[in-house]
């Protein structure tokens, strides 16, 4: 593996041995809290820019519209030739960049978790919502008692062809989103999309922060190859307690049979260390900056 970072070359080529790496895939980090290049802003989100057989995927936004815009341009990513968005799901951190996206690319689809009234749009709300009771006057009725004209959330963005996943679905040949909700206290009943693509090896895998866990994301992975080859992106391991890290990591390993690793964004340092410790060298290294090759 051959690792270089933003001023020389920002690559990692996972190729095997001497074989000359074939860019076939390709992920670059646009966001995240960590990394080496200097020419980069750290902040607290996620974003990565994935290149899959001439498909051009941007997942997630990270957590500032003037940060990612910095960091996009830096990297020399033209977010115009996109094909599609994945946004994985509504937190802010993984969204607010949304908004320079759809300022150069206003048209490009932006693939979103079902999640009722979260902002994207095209979630009619029922007009049994309201629960009529007609024993109230008209002042205390909604709309006065008449059937509104119109009956649905409101959008944050102008502009975004956005649409909603509701169950694990084939968005391209080889290219899935996998759709789990989170069961956790805190995020009870939270929709989150990763984007899988399929690989010779098993399967490619982003995540943002995977509140389902990452074991309910490899078991949604399950139904479209029982192989992952590479998991890259959060795993939201950052205040979870060590022994339950250290279960987690090696179920990984062994029950899961996760090839690499490639964890990021809110993975948090204690999972960082154990993760690359029982990895080694297929540990994947992918601060901010990084774009990693993928034969």
């Amino acid at each position: 593996m051959r690792i270089h970072f933003l001023g020389i070359l920002a690559c990692a080529c996972l190729c095997a041995g001497a074989v000359p790496c074939r860019a076939q895939d390709r992920v670059t980090i646009l966001y995240d809290a960590f990394g080496e290049a200097k020419e980069l802003t750290k902040d607290w989100g996620y974003s990565a820019f994935v290149e899959h057989q001439g498909k051009r995927i941007l997942f997630d936004a990270g957590n500032n519209a003037a940060t990612f815009e910095h960091n996009v341009k830096a990297l020399g990513v033209d977010l115009t030739k996109l094909d599609f968005v994945v946004i994985s799901h509504r937190h802010t951190d993984h969204t607010s960049g949304l908004r320079y996206v759809l300022r150069v690319n206003p048209n490009v689809t932006v693939y979103v978790p079902a999640d009722g009234a979260n902002g994207f749009g095209g979630v009619a709300t029922p007009k049994t919502f309201l629960r009529a009771d007609e024993s109230l006057p008209a002042k205390m009725r909604y709309y006065g008692g008449a059937e509104p004209e119109h009956f649905a959330a409101g959008k944050l963005y102008d502009t975004g062809n956005f649409v909603l996943v509701d169950k694990t679905t084939e968005v391209a040949p080889g290219i899935y989103l996998l759709r789990t909700v989170s069961q956790k206290k805190g995020t009870l009943e939270l929709p989150e999309l990763t984007l899988a693509i399929r690989r010779p090896k098993g399967l490619l895998l982003v995540d943002g922060c995977s509140h389902a866990g990452i074991e309910a994301i490899l078991q949604e992975a399950s139904t479209v190859d029982a192989r992952t080859e590479i998991v890259w992106g959060g795993l939201h391991l950052v205040t979870t307690p060590l022994e339950e890290i250290d279960r987690l990591v090696d179920d990984l390993k062994n029950k899961w049979k996760v090839q690499r690793i490639a964890p990021g964004h809110c993975t948090g340092e204690p999972a960082f260390a154990r993760l690359k410790k029982v990895y080694g060298e297929n540990y994947v290294y992918a601060g901010l900056g990084t774009v990693s090759v993928m034969e």
